[in-house]
């Protein structure tokens, strides 16, 4: 761990450690950086940011030593070695020194409100976590039936609605420093990169409560690469095999998979004519609950678990 000074922070209001998890993405990191660096607080609350680099060559420690020299705030870098995005979150919260702990994705950049929007939604309904919706940013346009077929696009939610383990996201979240506070790792490595869905479901078993705050955005940044069919459909292999990981909906997805495969399949004719959006949004369906069957009967469609190209 190595500390990068900033200006001293208050003892006489909250303090958020704004946790990032990185891995060799240094210009999206760069403009998170940028956009965290302007966020407004209103005098609510003062924080600073963890960087935690999975990369053990330590890619990022350059990037961040001049971020920080004209930072607003603190920056804290550690590095976890080991490839594991449950353990870089492990990393991070362990280097955090906040009252509230707030996690924003390396590949995402935040509104100028956003941590003062989940600050007051999580004081306003009094819950231990808050969580905000992250919409997708093109900064070149892609093709139409990228943009036709909504790929990007993720569910939002009344803001004040309560969240099921089901749609646990770190990408955009604010959470109470005591839920942390248990003794036991909050990431379970086994997991990997279906971590936050399992720390979710046994943080809500435990009684916390977690809410939605729809108007604190952070903007998923999504390049070329991420238009590209192959690529949706090695991230849709993956997200299959991810599921699998889950024991308590394991037998769930492969009762789905066993019915949703014959039916993507015969109905992938029909739609290639009514668009290739269409045809598109079927495929990947399909690739979703073939990476559930063949993970079933182990085979392991997709070799990493980080898809980035």
């Amino acid at each position: 761990m190595s500390e990068i000074p900033g200006l001293a922070m208050t003892t006489e209001t909250k303090h958020i450690s704004v946790c990032v998890c990185t891995y060799k993405r240094p210009e999206s990191l760069k403009r998170l950086l940028g956009e965290l660096a302007n966020q407004e607080t209103e005098g609510r609350f003062t924080f600073s940011i963890v960087v935690a680099d999975n990369d053990g060559l330590r890619s990022a420690e350059a990037l961040l030593s001049d971020f920080a020299v004209g930072a607003p705030t603190s920056v804290t870098y550690c590095v976890e070695p080991q490839q594991n995005i449950s353990l870089t979150r492990n990393r991070a919260i362990e280097n955090a020194s906040g009252d509230f702990i707030a996690f924003i994705d390396d590949d995402e950049f935040p509104a100028k409100r956003w941590l003062l929007t989940l600050f007051e939604a999580c004081d306003k309904y009094g819950a231990d976590g808050v969580l905000g919706p992250v919409k997708c940013h093109f900064d070149e346009r892609p093709p139409n039936w990228v943009i036709k077929g909504k790929f990007y696009e993720r569910p939002t939610y009344p803001t004040g609605s309560v969240i099921d383990w089901t749609k646990g996201r770190t990408g955009n979240v604010l959470l109470k420093r005591q839920v942390f506070d248990t003794g036991e790792l909050s990431f379970s490595p086994e997991f990997h990169r279906a971590g936050d869905q399992d720390f979710f479901r046994r943080m809500i078993a435990k009684g916390h409560v977690f809410i939605w705050c729809n108007e604190a955005v952070a903007y998923e940044v999504v390049p070329p690469i991420r238009w590209t069919r192959t690529f949706m459909l090695k991230r849709a292999l993956l997200r299959g095999t991810i599921g699998m990981q889950h024991p308590t909906t394991r037998l769930r997805r492969i009762a789905k998979a066993i019915v949703a495969v014959p039916v993507y399949s015969v109905a992938l004719p029909l739609a290639l004519v009514l668009g290739h959006h269409r045809f598109m949004n079927v495929l990947v369906r399909l690739f979703d609950h073939l990476g559930s069957l063949l993970t079933f009967v182990g085979i392991k469609p997709v070799r990493s678990q980080l898809v980035t190209d």
